[in-house]
């Protein structure tokens, strides 16, 4: 497990780029809402992350690709309105720097993607 662990966290290295990437780019050179910026952000990397994970890190359950994909998306929806409520509060309610919670939000939402995908997403092995 601790090589999957470190799996996990390279890919997530790379979603987070993605993601910080997407934002920054809608948010700064667009002049898109933050929270817009954020959500469209976070669903670019989500696919990133999808694609990444059930190649590098997760064993998949004998299921259709489209029905895994769903799954991923669904529980990432809960990532999102993680993401989101923290970035909401930390930008409505503080004069913290947008990035700075968004970055806040990258520590927190890990520990719950990784729990839920290996819960649902991943054969058990015999």
């Amino acid at each position: 497990m601790t090589l999957q662990v470190i799996r996990f966290a390279i890919v997530g290295a790379i979603s987070a780029f993605v993601d910080v990437g997407v934002l920054v780019a809608l948010k700064e050179l667009l002049c898109v809402d933050v929270l817009i910026s954020s959500a469209i952000s976070f669903c670019v990397s989500v696919t990133v992350n999808y694609f990444l994970s059930m190649t590098f890190v997760f064993k998949g359950k004998n299921q259709s690709k489209l029905y895994e994909f769903i799954i991923f998306v669904l529980l990432s929806l809960g990532g999102l309105m993680l993401n989101q409520l923290i970035l909401w509060i930390g930008v409505k309610f503080t004069s913290v720097y947008y990035l700075a919670v968004k970055f806040f939000a990258m520590v927190i939402v890990p520990f719950y993607n990784f729990i839920t995908r290996k819960m649902f997403l991943e054969s058990k092995r015999k």
